[in-house]
């Protein structure tokens, strides 16, 4: 193709004309379509030898010398949407066969813990300062926080607010005075959320075996709790807490639990559990601390019941895919930024609402004080002060996603050795020595267009393949 031949086209549709008629354009396509069209691949170059564990025979070598694009592309694996849709996607499959695994059974998992208690659990943080919502009654929007006699702040703001959001409503978690909110609590509850999490967990079972009458020791011998669970940003800069806890027996899900495990027993134990905990820090004057707690009137358990067609109750699909969702998201979801920010001058430059940007302030500005180094403000100041994992599990819940990613990567290894790629080495004892530099990441010149078209073709594929095995499971349980 002749590009200078063509009728004057965007620049950026001229660059992808020109990077397609590039020699090393084909092998391109293909290395793309194994990432799965991720959006900042990285660049490795380096090679591979596979030898024979015994005689020393190269069975299989590869090297980036020898393609055409002189390097090779790997997948970002980032779990966020906002940087990488292909790769978040690849995660969010695996946690929901990681989910749904310890719901239905599979994965290693057997199919009887489908009858062990588990519960939906939602722990959200508590209030720190009055924020517009959207209330609804049988469908209708109702006013945000409406007050009689218009009563005003000490900063002469009014209290409430009677407009009624719509869903989509800018002012939506953002706060009714921005003086009166308190961001330093804010900003500590979302630090210190995971070890109030952490905390959450090890008193669940102290509160199991008091509403038995039982030891602690006692208890360990005839259950134990495992959970997964993930965090979502509310509107309001908060995270909060999804997860499915379940009781099984001594040995995992494996061992049936005991007879005086049900559901109703754990919802109650969580509730207790939830107000019980609590964790201390210094307060920023030095004097005295802060009590971080969670919010127990917005705590909220549901039983998970077996997948089928029921109305108006959870079932573990949907539990499932509701965390997987979440699994992909960041802070971004409240406003903020998914990037680092690391000094005060950077935030007034921020294209972001004002809420987030005053909780970022706080964050960098909290940083300085000596009792919250250990916090690690300024590095997580973009997650609004959240640094915890995203998604977490107990060891006894389910499979691992480095499990399922290792049964991905066989398959695919089986797959293209059927096809010829490669000779079977299955019977022999193999080792593989390989040294790779980093080269690069991320697209050149005329190659975002291109990408993106795959990574459209390949989500299409994969959406239709998913489709097709939820039915044929379904049909298979009917």
């Amino acid at each position: 193709m002749n590009t200078s031949q063509l009728p004057d086209l965007p620049p950026d549709v001229m660059a992808a004309l020109q990077r397609a008629t590039m020699p090393d354009f084909p092998r391109w396509q293909q290395m793309v379509t194994a990432t799965g069209g991720c959006a900042q691949p990285i660049r490795l170059k380096g090679e591979r030898v596979t030898l024979d564990a015994e005689t020393g025979e190269v069975i299989e070598s590869y090297a980036t010398a020898d393609e055409p694009t002189g390097y090779l592309l790997t997948a970002c694996g980032n779990r966020r949407a906002s940087r990488c849709p292909a790769c978040a996607e690849v995660y969010r499959d695996d946690t929901y066969h990681l989910i749904i695994a310890g719901m239905q059974g599979g994965k290693g998992v057997p199919e009887g813990v489908s009858r062990h208690p588990r519960v939906f659990a939602t722990l959200t943080a508590p209030s720190f300062g009055a924020v517009h919502t959207r209330r609804e009654r049988a469908g209708k929007a109702l006013p945000c926080r409406p007050r009689r006699n218009s009563p005003v702040c000490v900063h002469g703001r009014p209290e409430g607010c009677g407009q009624r959001h719509e869903a989509d409503a800018s002012t939506l978690g953002q706060p009714i005075c921005g003086d009166c909110y308190d961001y330093v609590g804010a900003v500590l509850w979302n630090a210190r959320a995971a070890e109030l999490w952490r905390r959450f967990m090890l008193a669940l079972p102290k509160r199991l075996a008091a509403s038995l009458g039982i030891t602690r020791k006692a208890f360990r011998e005839q259950a134990r709790v495992s959970y997964a669970r993930v965090i979502e940003y509310q509107r309001r800069g908060l995270v909060h807490f999804h997860a499915v806890i379940r009781i099984d027996g001594p040995d995992g899900p494996t061992d049936a639990p005991p007879a005086w495990a049900t559901t109703d027993l754990l919802t109650q134990a969580i509730h207790e559990a939830a107000e019980d905990v609590t964790v201390s820090v210094p307060a920023p004057d030095g004097d005295g601390s802060l009590s971080l707690v969670w919010g127990t009137k917005q705590l909220d358990v549901q039983p998970v019941y077996v997948a089928a067609e029921l109305d108006g109750v959870t079932t573990d699909k949907n539990v499932a895919r509701y965390i997987a969702k979440y699994a992909t998201k960041g802070a971004e979801a409240s406003g903020t930024v998914d990037r680092p920010i690391r000094y005060l001058h950077q935030v007034q430059a921020l294209d972001i609402d004002e809420h987030a940007r005053r909780m970022i302030w706080t964050c960098l500005q909290l940083a300085e004080f000596p009792q919250y180094v250990d916090l690690r403000l300024r590095q997580w100041a973009h997650m609004l002060g959240y640094g915890g994992h995203f998604s977490t599990k107990s060891r006894h819940y389910s499979t691992t996603l480095g499990a399922l990613r290792q049964e991905r990567a066989d398959y695919q290894e089986a797959q293209a050795r059927a096809h010829g790629e490669g000779e079977p080495t299955e019977q022999r004892r193999t080792l593989t020595l390989a040294q790779w530099s980093y080269a690069g990441s991320g697209y050149l010149h005329g190659e975002g267009y291109w990408a993106e078209a795959i990574r459209e073709r390949v989500q299409t594929a994969r959406s239709i393949r998913r489709q097709a095995t939820e039915r044929d499971r379904d049909q298979k349980a009917s």
